[in-house]
């Protein structure tokens, strides 16, 4: 049987680590697919620049859109990113009759479902188990794995660089911008960090992720997200003193009047094993009706671990090519006709319990001003931590744990206590789970 000819556009960091894992597990993943699986050709901007892989056997080209156009490709393994000639390049692909395996959360998050009703159509496979946490299965584990539940709700943290900065945070009392920094110049955040520390990555994710537990469409224009520039040291600190971690999660719940669907900074129980995953690591947390919470933990990315995925998806297709397109495994796990229309619910919608910290005046009935507003928003305090006035200004530091409250009475007041004279700043908020 001749083997699958495979065409990679981009050789960085993901596409000569998908390179180097085809290469060095050759003959396991031959065993695996049940046919050979040769990288013919390779697509990258400057051809002249040193690889990070060996290129000696792949005819090379800066022109991405002669592999997609390649009668002899039958996969093209795009690992460009973005949704501009990414998009295109996709799109063509599939309209050639090529399977398509890409790792671009972008891309799905945004343009998933014209993508997959393209797909089907032509009947040929886009795979995407790169596109969220790396290495983790967590696409296979929800599509195929836990196929039998209901799921509830899952949990993650699927950003390394936020959750690096964190820990950081955490375990050695730096500041936000300091770690930032750090992370920048190790190569866990860019330049522009905006992606990572705002959340719009974790969104991307989310998004596919929420999209293959309940049944629904692509919908990342719905989801909620809120970054973590503004989580200061006392934040953390404070955090630790009522026994909470605090985690950058992406969040989607089954409710019954629709889904959420939130990226935010979540003060997590610190005994809650996802609440233990610290640095470059990600986690999904997933609870099933029938098998109850399951963790899935491993590297986010990397060269080794985001290749791992991407020939997981080669080999899978391979498998497939004889099959016949209407009885594949659904690319949102539920089939194409049978996706519904739950509502995403917009954040004001949303039940939690919350962190928050006042910096008020240190003068009698501010305490009793406060509770009366939280009161009048039927909003429960649980704990209360008062600190020493600050030395300059005598500023005192009030901390709150409060029952579970839709966001929309929070809003309410959090702005009657801002316009109050004896606070000063802003109120931090911070959303609580107990995700267990």
């Amino acid at each position: 049987m001749q083997s699958v000819k495979i065409g990679v556009l981009g050789l960085g960091t993901v596409g000569s680590g998908t390179v180097n894992v085809l290469n060095r597990n050759l003959k396991e993943i031959t065993r695996r697919a049940g046919r050979g699986i040769e990288i013919s050709r390779a697509a990258d901007r400057d051809l002249s620049s040193e690889k990070n892989c060996n290129t000696d056997d792949i005819t090379l080209t800066d022109n991405a859109m002669d592999i997609v156009n390649d009668p002899d490709i039958q996969v093209v393994v795009e690992l460009i990113g973005g949704t501009g000639i990414a998009y295109d390049l996709v799109l063509q692909a599939i309209e050639n009759g090529k399977h398509v395996v890409t790792a671009n959360k972008a891309l799905i998050a945004t343009h998933g479902n014209e993508l997959f009703a393209k797909a089907q159509e032509n009947g040929v496979t886009i795979g995407f188990e790169a596109a969220v946490a790396g290495g983790i299965p967590i696409i296979k584990a929800m599509r195929e794995g836990l196929a039998a539940n209901r799921i509830e709700w899952l949990a993650g943290i699927i950003n390394g660089t936020g959750n690096f900065i964190l820990t950081e945070m955490r375990d050695k009392g730096r500041d936000f911008a300091d770690v930032l920094a750090e992370a920048q110049a190790l190569g866990y955040a860019e330049a522009d960090p905006t992606f990572d520390v705002e959340g719009i990555d974790a969104a991307h994710k989310l998004t596919i992720m929420a999209s293959i537990a309940f049944g629904i469409p692509l919908q990342f224009d719905k989801a909620y997200t809120e970054g973590i520039s503004q989580i200061s040291q006392d934040d953390v600190k404070f955090a630790a003193e009522l026994g909470y971690r605090i985690k950058h999660l992406g969040i989607a719940k089954k409710t019954e009047h629709g889904v959420e669907l939130r990226v935010h900074p979540t003060m997590i129980p610190h005994r809650r094993l996802i609440a233990n995953v610290d640095g470059v690591m990600n986690a999904v947390l997933v609870q099933g009706d029938a098998v109850g919470p399951t963790l899935y933990y491993g590297a986010g990315a990397g060269s080794d671990a985001t290749a791992s995925a991407v020939v997981a998806d080669i080999i899978d297709i391979v498998r497939t090519l004889t099959t016949d397109p209407e009885n594949r495994v659904p690319h949102l796990a539920f089939q194409p006709d049978a996706l519904t229309d739950t509502p995403i619910l917009p954040i004001s919608e949303v039940v939690t319990s919350y962190y928050l910290r006042v910096h008020t005046e240190d003068k009698p009935g501010v305490l009793a001003d406060i509770t009366g507003i939280l009161s009048k928003q039927s909003i429960s305090i649980e704990a209360i931590l008062q600190k020493e006035p600050e030395k300059q200004g005598g500023i005192v530091p009030v901390i709150m744990l409060t029952q579970e409250v839709a966001e929309k009475n929070m809003d309410a007041a959090i702005a009657e206590i801002e316009a109050l004279s004896t606070v000063n700043d802003k109120i931090m908020r911070i959303r609580m789970e107990s995700l267990g």
